[in-house]
């Protein structure tokens, strides 16, 4: 999970996890491992939240938001399985 409260961020960012993370998404085959590196890669990079949003955990997201992304989720879930599945057999 990415670091929700700002000093968290701050500090990853400070620490140059960027860079880990960018070298690790170039050569790691686990499709689940890349997309966490990519979503924290997203945080590190991106601006910082406005006034009142600044943990993260703690942002009011609209229903329909919240399902839409719900079920990117289960998509990418699911395709991850049916690769895993192709590899097996």
């Amino acid at each position: 999970q990415p670091p929700a409260p700002k000093p968290g961020r701050l500090l990853v960012r400070e620490k140059g996890t960027y860079f880990v993370l960018r070298e690790l998404h170039r050569w790691e085959e686990d499709r689940g491992v890349r997309a966490a590196c990519e979503k924290l890669i997203q945080v590190l990079i991106g601006d910082e939240p406005e006034a009142g949003m600044e943990n993260l955990l703690e942002v009011k997201i609209p229903t329909e938001v919240e399902q839409q992304l719900q079920r990117l989720d289960q998509q990418e879930e699911e395709e991850e399985e049916e690769a895993l599945l192709g590899r097996l057999v």
